[in-house]
């Protein structure tokens, strides 16, 4: 379990996260808010992509982002931003160089992995040639290959269309491990465990998806 214990981020002298205490234990968990309130800090700060300022955040009671980058994977809203090798399967294996594994068992990995997703025919595709959907589900491959125990997603579906959106969520639905995801698309939390808004760097609500979302939408001002 992820546990962030009196967690604060400050940039400079702008304060982006305070106060914050979590337990993060459900399987599936929504992370809202309005732009700048903090909600990309936080998932940062779930993977040990970004250290808080303040506090600690621990997964099993364990401290440092070490630990974290290990066991939980990231997934960017924009692939580009995650994708680095010209051709598939060795953008997959990028990953996995760190594990020292045989290149038997790697191969194993990346076609499972492909296999899982419904994508093996783009194992040898040029990564730049690939569609946008295609691009984000390549990009959630290279974190499963790692066969982390919890999945960190930052708006992965802002850049795709009706039809990715759904194949994409179709894909995160079917995973064993813990998923923690940030949206804007507040339906598509609608089936979550649960809901944080965070607001002016604090968690203003944290609960049921309905009930949540109803604040939020409630006291949302355009």
């Amino acid at each position: 379990m992820i546990e962030l214990q009196g967690v604060g981020v400050t940039r400079g002298e702008r304060e982006i996260l305070s106060g914050i205490d979590l337990a993060l234990a459900e399987r599936r968990i929504g992370i809202i808010g309005r732009n700048g309130s903090g909600k990309s800090t936080l998932a940062r700060l779930l993977n040990g992509l970004e250290a808080p300022t303040r506090g600690r955040v621990t997964l099993d009671g364990k401290a440092g982002g070490k630990a974290l980058r290990r066991q939980v994977g990231f997934v960017f809203q924009n692939p580009d931003n995650q994708i680095v090798y010209p051709i598939v399967h060795e953008d997959l294996a990028f990953g996995l160089k760190g594990l020292r594994l045989g290149a038997e068992e790697v191969r194993a990995r990346i076609d499972a992995v492909l296999d899982r997703f419904g994508i093996s025919h783009l194992r040898n595709r040029l990564t730049h040639e690939l569609s946008g959907g295609e691009k984000q589900m390549i990009a959630l491959a290279g974190v499963m290959v790692m066969d982390p125990r919890v999945i960190v997603l930052d708006e992965p579906t802002t850049l795709l269309d009706l039809c990715n959106k759904r194949r994409f969520m179709e894909a995160i639905r079917a995973l064993d491990q813990q998923v923690v995801m940030v949206s804007h698309d507040l339906d598509l939390l609608a089936d979550f465990d649960r809901v944080l808004l965070i607001a002016e760097g604090g968690i203003r609500a944290d609960g049921p998806p309905a009930a949540v979302i109803a604040e939020y939408v409630a006291g949302a001002k355009c």
